[in-house]
Protein backbone atom coordinates (compact mmCIF):
# COMPACT_ATOMS: atom_id res chain seq x y z
CA UNK A 1 0.00 0.00 0.00
CA UNK A 2 0.96 3.68 -0.96
CA UNK A 3 1.80 6.23 1.66
CA UNK A 4 -0.14 9.25 1.67
CA UNK A 5 1.33 12.66 2.15
CA UNK A 6 -0.27 12.90 5.69
CA UNK A 7 1.46 9.87 6.32
CA UNK A 8 5.43 11.35 4.97
CA UNK A 9 4.96 14.32 6.76
CA UNK A 10 3.93 13.44 10.04
CA UNK A 11 6.65 10.78 9.87
CA UNK A 12 8.94 13.82 8.89
CA UNK A 13 7.90 16.00 11.49
CA UNK A 14 8.29 13.11 14.13
CA UNK A 15 12.29 13.04 13.12
CA UNK A 16 12.36 16.55 12.82
CA UNK A 17 11.59 17.23 15.89
CA UNK A 18 13.09 14.67 17.89
CA UNK A 19 16.78 15.40 15.97
CA UNK A 20 16.12 19.65 17.16
CA UNK A 21 15.71 20.47 13.29
CA UNK A 22 14.00 23.72 14.83
CA UNK A 23 16.83 24.90 16.40
CA UNK A 24 18.34 27.26 13.27
CA UNK A 25 14.43 28.53 13.04
CA UNK A 26 14.08 29.89 16.24
CA UNK A 27 13.17 33.82 16.82
CA UNK A 28 10.78 35.93 18.18
CA UNK A 29 7.17 36.60 17.18
CA UNK A 30 7.77 40.38 16.42
CA UNK A 31 9.58 41.17 12.86
CA UNK A 32 13.22 42.25 13.18
CA UNK A 33 12.89 44.12 10.31
CA UNK A 34 9.56 45.83 11.48
CA UNK A 35 7.44 44.78 7.83
CA UNK A 36 4.75 42.78 6.41
CA UNK A 37 4.60 41.50 3.15
CA UNK A 38 1.48 40.47 1.26
CA UNK A 39 2.34 38.01 -1.75
CA UNK A 40 0.96 35.34 -4.24
CA UNK A 41 0.51 31.83 -3.01
CA UNK A 42 2.55 30.31 -6.35
CA UNK A 43 4.97 27.82 -5.09
CA UNK A 44 7.60 29.39 -7.42
CA UNK A 45 8.04 32.30 -4.47
CA UNK A 46 8.46 29.90 -1.30
CA UNK A 47 12.16 30.04 -1.43
CA UNK A 48 12.70 32.17 -4.12
CA UNK A 49 11.08 35.97 -2.79
CA UNK A 50 12.74 35.51 0.49
CA UNK A 51 15.96 34.77 -1.39
CA UNK A 52 15.87 37.54 -3.78
CA UNK A 53 15.03 40.22 -1.30
CA UNK A 54 17.60 38.68 1.19
CA UNK A 55 14.84 37.82 3.74
CA UNK A 56 16.12 35.20 6.38
CA UNK A 57 13.89 33.66 8.92
CA UNK A 58 11.86 36.16 11.60
CA UNK A 59 12.90 39.10 9.67
CA UNK A 60 9.16 39.81 8.27
CA UNK A 61 5.82 38.47 8.63
CA UNK A 62 4.58 37.16 5.42
CA UNK A 63 1.09 37.11 4.16
CA UNK A 64 -0.10 34.49 1.28
CA UNK A 65 -3.09 34.65 -0.63
CA UNK A 66 -4.11 33.50 -4.50
CA UNK A 67 -2.56 37.21 -6.15
CA UNK A 68 -1.20 38.89 -3.22
CA UNK A 69 -4.61 40.37 -3.50
CA UNK A 70 -6.82 42.90 -1.24
CA UNK A 71 -9.97 42.31 -2.17
CA UNK A 72 -12.12 44.10 0.59
CA UNK A 73 -11.26 46.31 3.00
CA UNK A 74 -12.70 43.90 6.25
CA UNK A 75 -11.02 40.51 4.90
CA UNK A 76 -8.78 38.30 6.64
CA UNK A 77 -5.88 39.51 4.85
CA UNK A 78 -6.65 43.33 6.04
CA UNK A 79 -6.45 42.23 9.11
CA UNK A 80 -3.79 40.40 9.53
CA UNK A 81 -1.78 43.67 8.24
CA UNK A 82 -3.22 45.35 10.73
CA UNK A 83 -2.67 43.26 13.43
CA UNK A 84 0.93 42.84 12.08
CA UNK A 85 0.90 47.02 12.31
CA UNK A 86 -0.28 47.24 15.87
CA UNK A 87 0.37 44.49 17.94
CA UNK A 88 3.65 42.79 16.26
CA UNK A 89 5.77 46.31 15.48
CA UNK A 90 5.49 46.05 11.80
CA UNK A 91 5.98 49.52 10.51
CA UNK A 92 5.93 49.10 6.44
CA UNK A 93 3.59 46.53 4.68
CA UNK A 94 5.21 45.31 0.73
CA UNK A 95 2.46 44.13 -1.65
CA UNK A 96 4.54 41.68 -3.70
CA UNK A 97 2.74 39.98 -6.68
CA UNK A 98 4.28 38.39 -9.53
CA UNK A 99 4.68 38.40 -13.42
CA UNK A 100 2.51 35.58 -15.01
CA UNK A 101 0.34 35.07 -11.84
CA UNK A 102 -2.76 32.43 -12.47
CA UNK A 103 -5.12 35.09 -10.74
CA UNK A 104 -4.03 37.11 -14.63
CA UNK A 105 -7.75 36.97 -16.99
CA UNK A 106 -9.30 33.85 -14.42
CA UNK A 107 -12.99 34.06 -14.54
CA UNK A 108 -15.00 32.91 -11.44
CA UNK A 109 -17.29 31.25 -13.87
CA UNK A 110 -14.26 28.66 -14.61
CA UNK A 111 -13.62 27.84 -11.37
CA UNK A 112 -17.56 27.48 -10.87
CA UNK A 113 -17.80 25.21 -13.70
CA UNK A 114 -15.12 23.20 -12.07
CA UNK A 115 -16.82 23.02 -8.95
CA UNK A 116 -19.83 21.92 -9.89
CA UNK A 117 -17.67 18.69 -11.61
CA UNK A 118 -15.99 17.82 -8.27
CA UNK A 119 -18.60 18.50 -5.49
CA UNK A 120 -21.81 16.55 -5.00
CA UNK A 121 -23.65 20.02 -3.51
CA UNK A 122 -23.67 21.33 -7.23
CA UNK A 123 -27.79 22.58 -6.33
CA UNK A 124 -26.32 24.06 -2.99
CA UNK A 125 -23.55 25.77 -4.78
CA UNK A 126 -25.67 27.33 -6.98
CA UNK A 127 -28.38 28.33 -4.36
CA UNK A 128 -26.81 29.23 -1.70
CA UNK A 129 -23.08 30.40 -2.68
CA UNK A 130 -23.06 31.65 -6.81
CA UNK A 131 -26.71 33.21 -6.31
CA UNK A 132 -26.84 34.62 -3.14
CA UNK A 133 -22.67 35.37 -2.65
CA UNK A 134 -21.55 36.76 -5.75
CA UNK A 135 -19.08 33.54 -5.91
CA UNK A 136 -18.45 34.12 -9.67
CA UNK A 137 -17.36 37.70 -8.84
CA UNK A 138 -15.64 36.86 -5.91
CA UNK A 139 -13.59 34.08 -7.67
CA UNK A 140 -12.59 36.66 -10.80
CA UNK A 141 -8.79 37.22 -10.55
CA UNK A 142 -7.74 40.64 -12.23
CA UNK A 143 -6.93 41.62 -15.87
CA UNK A 144 -3.07 43.22 -14.99
CA UNK A 145 -0.85 42.18 -12.28
CA UNK A 146 0.66 46.36 -12.33
CA UNK A 147 -2.73 47.13 -11.76
CA UNK A 148 -3.73 44.56 -9.24
CA UNK A 149 -0.97 45.86 -7.28
CA UNK A 150 -1.24 49.35 -7.56
CA UNK A 151 -5.06 48.78 -6.73
CA UNK A 152 -4.18 46.35 -3.37
CA UNK A 153 -1.71 48.82 -2.58
CA UNK A 154 -4.49 52.08 -2.96
CA UNK A 155 -6.81 49.92 -1.46
CA UNK A 156 -4.38 49.88 1.66
CA UNK A 157 -3.77 53.08 2.00
CA UNK A 158 -7.92 54.29 1.95
CA UNK A 159 -8.38 51.99 5.06
CA UNK A 160 -9.45 54.45 7.84
CA UNK A 161 -7.57 51.87 10.59
CA UNK A 162 -4.33 52.17 8.62
CA UNK A 163 -1.69 54.33 10.88
CA UNK A 164 -1.19 57.34 8.81
CA UNK A 165 2.95 56.71 9.04
CA UNK A 166 2.56 53.67 7.52
CA UNK A 167 4.50 53.04 4.42
CA UNK A 168 2.47 50.64 1.91
CA UNK A 169 4.99 49.61 -1.20
CA UNK A 170 4.01 47.91 -4.24
CA UNK A 171 6.07 45.22 -6.52
CA UNK A 172 6.05 42.81 -9.13
CA UNK A 173 8.85 39.83 -8.78
CA UNK A 174 9.69 37.08 -11.94
CA UNK A 175 8.71 34.20 -10.26
CA UNK A 176 11.88 32.64 -12.82
CA UNK A 177 14.65 35.09 -11.65
CA UNK A 178 13.53 37.20 -8.63
CA UNK A 179 14.23 40.44 -10.37
CA UNK A 180 12.01 43.33 -8.98
CA UNK A 181 10.06 46.10 -10.63
CA UNK A 182 8.97 48.55 -8.48
CA UNK A 183 4.94 49.31 -8.67
CA UNK A 184 4.69 51.59 -5.86
CA UNK A 185 7.31 53.51 -3.41
CA UNK A 186 5.42 54.21 -0.71
CA UNK A 187 8.45 56.55 0.54
CA UNK A 188 8.06 59.16 -2.36
CA UNK A 189 3.62 58.76 -1.63
CA UNK A 190 4.37 59.39 1.91
CA UNK A 191 7.14 61.71 1.90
Amino acid sequence: MMANLLDDILRYNHTFVEEKGYEPYVTSKFPDKKAVILTCMDTRLTELLPKAIHLHNGEMKIIKNAGAVITNPSDSVVRSILVALYELTAEEVFIIGHHGCGMTGLTGDRILEKAYKRSSEAESIHEHFEKENGAAEWLTGFESEEENIKESVDALRRHPLLPDDTRVHGLLIDPETGKLDLVVDGNKEKA
